[in-house]
């Protein structure tokens, strides 16, 4: 009987350590992910569309004035915030190496926020676009910012914003980013043609924005196959129709389009097994949103990949 009880007990404990430890994975998650921006003093406002929106803004110490600087704008996942975008990324880090600005904007909602992709028959009318277009001039009116070196970027729902970006600012964002990106808009909606340099990071395990396209359990959108729509990209940016395949680790594939119209190169990296994550980011709980990898940084390679795709020379 007393064996039997203490390995009841042993048993019990170790249910309430496993609890314990999701408890402790739920609140790490929920303090990065959806935690709103504590620090009020770095939190900036614009009025657009009648509107008062949020934007924090990083400025290194190595940016010059006196030398025009490169523009990361970074946008958030939905139901989250600016600082969880900053946190997952790292974007400051990088950033502190090289002297560029970073912004990471913050969408709509009551609570944490969302980009809505709304105006289907008039794009260039939504207000998050409006929104973006305006934090771009008034920056522009502040920091010595190179209008050729303008980027964007964004995970997941934030990701499916950089594609409407590129369809609808084309004309001021040079390249975009996009890591498990959540994309609830069609090919057709892009009336915009124009070349865009596009790179992307994608898990084959992603719950949340399936790789190989259908419905998501976070919505009534059902995404696009992720290679079907870089290929589609690939053709807007009139590429060669058959991509470089690459090995970049054991985990990680590289597909590259090249010879494509104004240098505009289209490169996807495909994580074996991966989740709804940025690889070589701040991780977020694998058993929310799947598995995590280090094997590539996606910061970084989003950096090297922006470097070589500003605006060409006219």
């Amino acid at each position: 009987m007393r064996i039997r009880s203490i390995i009841i007990g042993g048993a019990l404990a170790f249910l309430g350590l496993l609890v314990l430890a999701g408890l402790v994975a739920t609140a790490s998650f929920y303090a990065l992910f959806y935690f709103p921006n504590r620090t009020a003093s770095t939190i900036r406002t614009i009025v657009s569309s009648g509107q008062q929106r949020e934007y924090l803004l990083y400025v290194p110490k190595s940016y010059e004035p006196s030398r025009p600087a490169s523009l990361v704008i970074s946008l958030h996942p939905a139901m989250s915030w600016p600082t969880s975008q900053m946190n997952i990324s790292q974007w400051n880090n990088v950033a502190d190496e090289y002297g560029f600005l970073v912004v990471y904007p913050a969408g709509t909602g009551f609570g944490p926020k969302t980009w809505f992709m709304e105006g289907r028959q008039t794009p260039a009318r939504m207000p998050d676009v409006r929104f973006i277009s305006a934090l771009i001039d008034t920056l522009e009116a502040s920091y010595n910012i190179d209008p050729q070196r303008i980027y964007a970027d964004g995970l997941s729902n934030g990701g499916g914003m950089a594609f409407v970006l590129s369809c609808t600012l084309p004309d001021r964002i040079a390249a975009v980013g996009m890591v498990a990106a959540a994309r609830s808009l069609d090919w057709p909606w892009c009336a915009d043609h124009r070349p865009v340099p596009a790179i992307a990071f994608h898990g084959t395990a992603d719950p949340v924005a399936p790789y190989n396209g259908g419905p998501t359990p976070v919505g009534p959108d059902v995404f696009p196959a992720v290679l079907s729509f870089t290929a589609t990209w690939a053709e807007r940016n009139h590429c060669a129709p058959r991509p470089l395949l690459s090995t970049q680790a054991t985990d990680v594939t590289r597909l590259e389009y090249t010879s494509c119209a104004d240098g505009a190169t289209v490169v996807l990296y495909t994580v074996r097994g991966g989740g709804h994550q940025w690889p070589g980011g701040k991780p977020l709980p694998a058993f929310l949103v799947g598995p995590y990898t280090r094997s590539i940084d996606a910061t970084r390679l989003m950096w090297a990949f922006f470097q070589e795709h500003p605006f060409p020379a006219k």
